[in-house]
C-alpha cells in the first residue's frame, strides 16, 4: 500500500499571546511572551499527523510592537519560502491585536497561490481553555489544505476562516473576536474537516500590483481619530514631522470635522494625501464627488488601520490620487 505524502509547511513565529505565559492559569491578562515557535509546536503533537513542519523564530514580540520593518522582512520571508517548490505553505503565529494589519499587508505583497494562514490566540499558553492549541491545528490544517490553494492570506481563530481583506478584530477579550462584518467568513473547521462557503471577492496576492523588490523603508502614514470638537493640532504636528500620507477614521460614512477639514486641506497644500475612513468598524465609506477637488481618496471598505497599510504600499509607488482611489477599489 502506497504512504501518502504529508504536505511541508513552514511554521514561522512571531509572538504574540498563542507564545505568552501568565502568572497563574487562571490569568488572562498582564502576561509576556516567553514561548519560541519550537515550544508550540511541542505543545501539539497532533500537527505531526497534518504535515512536516519547518519551523522559525522571525521575531518574538507582542504583536504591539510590530514596526514596518518587521512587515518588510516577514514579507520577504514569506515569498522566499514559498519560492521553494518543497514547501506547499506557511503558517504564522502573531498576536491578535495588530493580526489584521500583518495579514492584509501580506495579502497585498506574497506573490504565491499557496496558501498563507495567520493564526493567534486569545489567551496566554499558561491558561486554564487555552485557545493557542487547537487554533494552531486548524491553521496548519488549512494551510495543508488543497482548498486554500488561491484564496489569498487567510486568518483562522476558534474554528473560523477568514479572508485578510476583511477580517477585523471586534472585541478586546471573547475567543470569538474576529469577525468579516457583513460580508461573512469563508468558511470554517468543523470536526477536523475544512467547510469552505466562498471565496475573496478583491484582487489579492498575484494579483496585486505590488511589489517588494527595492523597497527598504515604508512610506510614513499617520491615523488621525476625528471627533467632537477635534483639533487642527494633530494634522500641523504630523505634517512638520515629515508623514507622507494620513488616514482619517473619520464619523458615519467618512464624514469630517471642521477642524478635520482644515487639516485636510492643509495637507493638500503640502501634497499629502488623505484617505476618508470610518471609526464605526463595519461599512463601506462612498466616494464623494468632492472628493477629487480636496485631494481626498474613499477607504471604501477599509478601516482606518488597514487603509494605512494599503496608502503605505500606494504611495511606495505612485503619487497620483486618482491611481491610489483605484487601488482602494480593487483591493
Amino acid at each position: 500500500m502506497k504512504t501518502k505524502l504529508l504536505p511541508t509547511i513552514a511554521l514561522l513565529g512571531t509572538g504574540g499571546t498563542i507564545a505568552s505565559t501568565a502568572a497563574s492559569n487562571t490569568a488572562l491578562t498582564d502576561y509576556t511572551v516567553t514561548e519560541g515557535i519550537d515550544a508550540l509546536l511541542t505543545a501539539v503533537p497532533a500537527l505531526a499527523a497534518l504535515a512536516n513542519i519547518q519551523c522559525e523564530q522571525v521575531f518574538n514580540v507582542d504583536s504591539r510592537n510590530i514596526t514596518n520593518t518587521m512587515l518588510l522582512k516577514l514579507a520577504n520571508k514569506v515569498n522566499r519560502l514559498l519560492d521553494d517548490p518543497a514547501i506547499d505553505g506557511a503558517v504564522i503565529t502573531h498576536g491578535t491585536d495588530t493580526l489584521e494589519e500583518t495579514a492584509y499587508f501580506l495579502n497585498l505583497v506574497v506573490k504565491s497561490t499557496k496558501p498563507v494562514v495567520l493564526v493567534g490566540a486569545m489567551r496566554p499558553a499558561s491558561a486554564l481553555s487555552a485557545d493557542g492549541p487547537l487554533n494552531l491545528y486548524n491553521a496548519v490544517l488549512l494551510a495543508a489544505s488543497p482548498q486554500a490553494h488561491g484564496l489569498g492570506v487567510l486568518v483562522t481563530l476558534n474554528d473560523s476562516v477568514h479572508a485578510a481583506g476583511l477580517v477585523s478584530k471586534v472585541n478586546t477579550s471573547h475567543v470569538q473576536a474576529f469577525s468579516s462584518h457583513e460580508q461573512g467568513s469563508l468558511g470554517q473547521i468543523t470536526h477536523g474537516r475544512l467547510q469552505l462557503f466562498q471565496k475573496p471577492y478583491r484582487a489579492h496576492t498575484t494579483n496585486t500590483v505590488f511589489q517588494l523588490q527595492g523597497i527598504k523603508k515604508l512610506p510614513s502614514v499617520d491615523i488621525m481619530y476625528d471627533h467632537q470638537s477635534a483639533g487642527l493640532h494633530l494634522y500641523e504636528a504630523a505634517i512638520a514631522s515629515g508623514v507622507q500620507g494620513i488616514v482619517i477614521a473619520g464619523s458615519g460614512n467618512g464624514s469630517l470635522s471642521p477642524r478635520a477639514e482644515k487639516g485636510v486641506r492643509l495637507a493638500k497644500k503640502h501634497q499629502i494625501p488623505c484617505v476618508r475612513s470610518s471609526r464605526t468598524g463595519s461599512g463601506m465609506v462612498t466616494p464623494s464627488q468632492n472628493d477629487a477637488r480636496r485631494g481626498l481618496i474613499a477607504a471604501l471598505a477599509l478601516n482606518p488601520q488597514k487603509a494605512r497599510i494599503l496608502l503605505m504600499l500606494s504611495l511606495a509607488h505612485t503619487s497620483d490620487r486618482a491611481t491610489i482611489q483605484s487601488y482602494f477599489e480593487c483591493y
